[in-house]
């Protein structure tokens, strides 16, 4: 398949598993998920999840099975996008737009924007832990969990963006950048 229409379906198809795995922006919590749908919404090429699906079918994961790996696409999917929404923050970088739309914390606050961020980092380890995911295997699962976690977490993106606020203004060696990114 032609590289361009593979990243055009994959796109549609994560999109879709979004929407659907996300919850709808109806009821008492309707302002936090309308924050936390904005940024997830917002554009973007979703290399990420896109990556995922392609690992699964570099490695002849059947249709089928593949189709239950969405679950752990789209939850690295909330992972970045909280990255970037936090990362937008007036305490971090101070961002007003993001591809060319208002950030979350101009539209719905700071607060609400922590708490989207919040809620989309809960929610992808929600997904990753996801029953349906189990056609993988529950120790596969487990994994890929585990290693998520660490990938995201204190030594991680997060200590990464610790980091790089820390060293703001300051001149350090390559090496320090390596870690920040």
């Amino acid at each position: 398949m032609e590289i361009r229409k593979y990243l055009s379906e994959r796109k549609k198809a994560v999109e879709q598993s979004l929407d659907n795995l996300v919850p709808a922006a109806t009821g008492p919590f309707s302002k936090h998920i309308e924050a936390m749908r904005y940024s997830l919404f917002a554009g973007g090429k979703r290399v990420r999840p896109i990556l995922c699906l392609a690992a699964a079918d570099a490695v002849g994961v059947e249709e089928d099975s593949a189709d239950a790996l969405f679950p752990i696409a789209c939850a690295l999917e909330c992972i970045h996008t909280y990255s970037l929404i936090h990362d937008d923050l007036p305490a971090m970088d101070d961002d007003a737009l993001r591809r060319g739309k208002a950030t979350s914390h101009i539209l719905f606050g700071e607060a609400g924007a922590i708490l989207a961020g919040d809620g989309l980092l809960t929610l992808a380890f929600e997904l990753l832990s996801d029953p349906a995911v189990s056609v993988i295997g529950s120790d596969r699962q487990l994994e890929i969990i585990n290693l998520v976690s660490s990938c995201a977490g204190p030594l991680g993106m997060v200590g990464g963006q610790s980091l790089d606020m820390e060293m703001e203004q300051q001149e350090f060696p390559f090496s320090t950048l390596e870690q920040i990114h």
